[in-house]
């Protein structure tokens, strides 16, 4: 139970700091390896957290004996086969949202954890921060029930640029990467599977390859609704709006801050030991190892996510 764990972390970009800052509060966990495409860029990363090891090749972490666990947070394309990779180099695995970008490649993933038995675990961090945590405790405990999620998620990309300003060198996609975010958090709050779902999208970028705006319609077997709008073009506030319409209530979640529906704020710091959702996503991560125990967004657990969005793929391709 008080194992030291000890990580390789891949991808040293905008979320892979994210995670670096989260795991120093975290005891008994120490990052020994990282990797990252520019090996002289690694290595100054490496030496601003203490890592001893910089790479830019994931297989020389994963063939060090004293990695633990690898935290993956490199592209959306390469997230299957490398999280294939460290299962079968014996290492407990959490990969960044989202787990794939093809449901055949996630049900891979989910075949190889069953198989090995160890920890493999999907970045869903909408599950672990605290706006979300504050509503789901009010539904465990039968105090509020969905009726409806509204979800806008809007960026201003219209260039292929990072969280940081810093050129990509992958594409994003607001299917598989942003609206499995929504997805999994709607059929999780609601406590019911997604029976209907229904997606139509806009013009395809000449340059990028990819639909700037999508919308997003979504039923659970309970009866629970969600629209879900996503944008690269919109130029205003950033980021991902959580609109909770429930039979006692409504609250709005913005990242780690929540408020009612009369926009009060609503304290939430005493929800769990941090507001860092990041940082929280990691600690359950690093207690599942030590109590060897499946962990909250595993990923069996978020594989019906997938499916909905491979769902929606064929509907877009289709017309």
């Amino acid at each position: 139970m008080s194992k030291h764990i000890k990580v390789a972390l891949a991808g040293a970009g905008a979320f892979g700091i994210k995670h670096l800052d989260g795991i120093e509060n975290i005891d008994g966990v120490e990052v020994v390896s990282l990797v990252s495409r520019n090996l002289d860029a690694t290595r100054q990363v490496a030496a601003k957290y203490g890592i001893a090891h910089a790479s830019t090749d994931l297989a020389d972490s994963l063939a060090m004996a004293d990695v633990d666990a690898v935290i993956l947070c490199t592209p959306t394309q390469m997230h299957a086969a490398q999280a294939i990779a460290c299962l079968k180099a014996g290492k407990h695995v959490q990969v960044e949202i989202p787990l794939a970008d093809a449901l055949k490649d996630a049900q891979a993933v989910v075949d190889l954890q069953r198989q090995t038995g160890l920890v493999a675990m999907c970045g869903h961090t909408r599950r672990f921060n605290p706006s979300h945590q504050w509503v789901r405790n009010r539904i465990v405990a039968g105090e509020f029930n969905i009726q409806q999620m509204d979800v806008q998620t809007f960026f201003f990309r219209r260039s292929n640029i990072n969280a940081l300003g810093q050129p990509r060198s992958w594409t994003d996609h607001l299917l598989w990467h942003h609206a499995a975010h929504t997805v999994d958090l709607f059929a999780y709050q609601a406590g019911s599977r997604i029976v209907k779902a229904n997606a139509v999208q806009g013009p395809i970028h000449p340059s990028l390859g990819i639909a700037m705006d999508m919308s997003i319609q979504l039923k659970a077997e309970n009866g629970a609704i969600c629209t879900l709008s996503l944008s690269f073009n919109n130029d205003g506030p950033l980021g991902t709006f959580f609109r909770y319409i429930g039979d006692t209530g409504t609250y709005l979640a913005r990242y780690d801050d929540l408020f009612d529906g009369r926009d009060e704020k609503i304290d939430v710091s005493r929800v769990d030991v941090s507001m860092n959702g990041i940082e929280l996503q990691d600690r359950e991560f690093f207690a599942a190892i030590r109590q060897r125990r499946e962990p909250n967004a595993s990923v069996a657990q978020v594989l019906p996510c997938y499916q909905v969005l491979h769902d929606l793929e064929q509907q877009l391709n289709a017309g």
